[in-house]
């Protein structure tokens, strides 16, 4: 299995609980970054604080565990220094969707050159199960035990309106498009986004009567709508369900760092005389 020089492999088995998404999702992204070729001396993964965050250290390559929500700052920060660089963010719902949602929103608006994968498990699971922006209304947690009242929102429909150019969804259950849609936003030169559905029976499942991870795997499959099927059903046909598939794909929005590189070269050939 040659998706196995990705990882490190002397840091196995994982430390998530058992039947967590997060492995999978893990697995999805070591076997896109085979698929496309990647070349493991010239990437940067970059997390933030989280379940989810603690992925980039079970991969053999360069690393970054930033703080809390500050994942994508980080990352363009990278892009910028070393613009011939790979750079992922593989980061969780509560890091993207909350304090750093506005990172979310430029790293978008710019275009940067960016993979950024979310693991929505739809919780804050590291810290025993607060809501998060992302927790669907009417679901239980640790700080909604009666259900929780606010609506969770679409970061799809969010970060292309915000201007990614490659916008996708999947889930746990849907392994094999996971992997392709990883695939192609790595092989994406500006910023790619893919959202990951995934489960965690600890503490979403058990407060909502899903402690098996199969039977919320199973939610999954019930819940998921591909665009396709979405397009020949009635809006209250799709109310409660969750679209997947490739939302949104372009290559004519030029990528920052490239942008960058081109006026930092313009300017350095123009002189005018004065030394500046």
């Amino acid at each position: 299995m040659e998706e196995l020089r990705f990882l490190r492999r002397e840091h196995l088995p994982h430390l998530w609980c058992a039947g967590c998404g997060h492995g999978i999702v893990l697995g999805a992204v070591v076997r896109a970054m085979d698929r496309v070729g990647i070349d493991q001396d010239r990437t940067v993964v970059v997390s933030g604080i989280g379940c989810s965050s603690r992925a980039v250290g079970y991969l053999n390559m360069d690393t970054l565990h930033t703080t809390h929500g500050r994942a994508l700052a980080f990352a363009t920060g990278i892009k910028l220094a070393r613009p011939d660089l790979h750079v992922v963010v593989l980061a969780g719902d509560g890091d993207l969707a909350a304090i750093g949602g506005n990172h979310l929103i430029h790293a978008a608006r710019r275009n940067m050159g960016i993979t950024c994968v979310c693991f929505n498990n739809g919780i804050y699971g590291m810290t025993s199960g607060q809501y998060s922006p992302l927790t669907p209304a009417g679901f239980r947690t640790a700080t909604a035990p009666y259900g929780h009242l606010e609506r969770d929102f679409d970061l799809c429909r969010l970060v292309q309106a915000a201007g990614a150019t490659y916008v996708a969804r999947s889930t746990t259950y849907h392994v094999h498009q996971t992997i392709e849609y990883v695939a192609r936003a790595l092989s994406h030169e500006g910023f790619s986004f893919v959202e990951v559905l995934t489960q965690c029976p600890t503490y979403f499942g058990r407060r909502n009567r899903m402690a098996d991870p199969v039977r919320m795997l199973e939610w999954f499959r019930q819940r998921a709508v591909t665009v396709a099927q979405a397009g020949r059903m009635k809006p209250e046909e799709l109310r409660g369900r969750v679209l997947i598939g490739e939302f949104h794909r372009t290559e004519e929005v030029p990528e920052y760092s490239r942008s960058y590189r081109d006026l930092i070269a313009r300017l350095s050939g123009e002189g005018d005389g004065d030394g500046r």
